[in-house]
């Protein structure tokens, strides 16, 4: 069950970039995020009362919030800069770094058909890599590239810590008090750390792609929530298998955006897909 929640929650991922890259067309990285990140707040709200936790559940969800924020921020400024196909490229490698931390940390071990999934994945990414090059862009001075690295690691660094705190914390309370605490740090950003992510002086201007954006997210995290609080989830696994929201964001970015390298990306994907497969016959 917790891998098609997985996959679930992937195709949510993948409308959700989307719709992150539609909203920032009229307003600041900083703004979609706080807003979208607000409404979701206040959609988990009622949960507040329900799951209130101590002190020390509070500072490792702050801790967690921290992570999750720098990996959005950043995320969104390399949204802003690169084409929406490459974002999806590089967010691709994350797999890669949760598998291998899984095992280092955690001695998750995975089957035969788990391996060959994880195999044909990580073939993907390397394929998926080179189409950037080929778009004229260089991996070593963009700060979009540089950008989406800093969203990768702190991304990854928050996938291995839910696989920490959720051996003795509900998803719903993780979730909803977590969206709290990146608020409430957004908030902070916003009036105070015009720096954290350089943009353009755009006014705000209200867009309803932020409830869509609201409503994506809060609904990818509760189904990925409850995927790794199941007993026998692979961390790894879920990690990969969300990735596959790359398809998703690949092909609106391919029909509506009219990207470019479509046919190279789409080989890519193939493998990738092959990969997901094998995840799931694993599973």
């Amino acid at each position: 069950m917790w891998i098609w929640m997985a996959l679930g929650s992937a195709v949510l991922l993948g409308l959700y970039d989307v719709s992150k890259k539609i909203a920032l067309s009229k307003n600041t990285v900083l703004n979609v995020l706080l807003v979208a990140t607000g409404l979701s707040a206040l959609f988990l709200s009622p949960l507040l009362f329900v799951y209130k936790g101590g002190t020390e559940d509070h500072l490792r969800l702050l801790l967690k919030a921290v992570l999750v924020s720098s990996s959005w921020i950043s995320g969104m400024m390399a949204l802003k800069k690169l084409p929406l196909t490459v974002v999806s490229t590089l967010k691709a490698s994350r797999p890669f770094f949760v598998v291998l931390f899984s095992i280092l940390l955690f001695g998750e071990q995975l089957n035969l058909w788990q391996w060959g999934g994880v195999v044909f994945a990580l073939t993907a990414v390397v394929l998926l890599s080179r189409t950037g090059e080929s778009e004229g862009i260089d991996f070593l001075r963009n700060r979009g590239i540089w950008a989406m690295a800093v969203s990768i690691l702190t991304g990854v660094a928050s996938a291995l810590y839910d696989k920490h705190i959720l051996q003795d914390m509900e998803p719903l309370f993780v979730q909803s008090w977590t969206n709290v605490y990146i608020t409430a740090i957004l908030a902070l950003c916003v009036a105070f750390g015009s720096r954290v992510a350089p943009d353009d002086a755009r006014p705000f201007r209200w867009d309803w792609m932020m409830v869509v954006i609201a409503l994506l997210i809060t609904a990818a995290d509760a189904l990925y929530f409850f995927a790794v609080k199941q007993d026998g989830a692979l961390l790894s696994v879920i990690s990969l298998a969300r990735r596959s929201s790359v398809v998703v964001t690949f092909a609106i970015g391919a029909i509506f955006f009219k990207e470019k390298n479509i046919r190279s990306k789409a080989v890519a994907l193939s493998v990738l897909m092959v990969g997901m497969v094998l995840l799931l016959i694993g599973s």
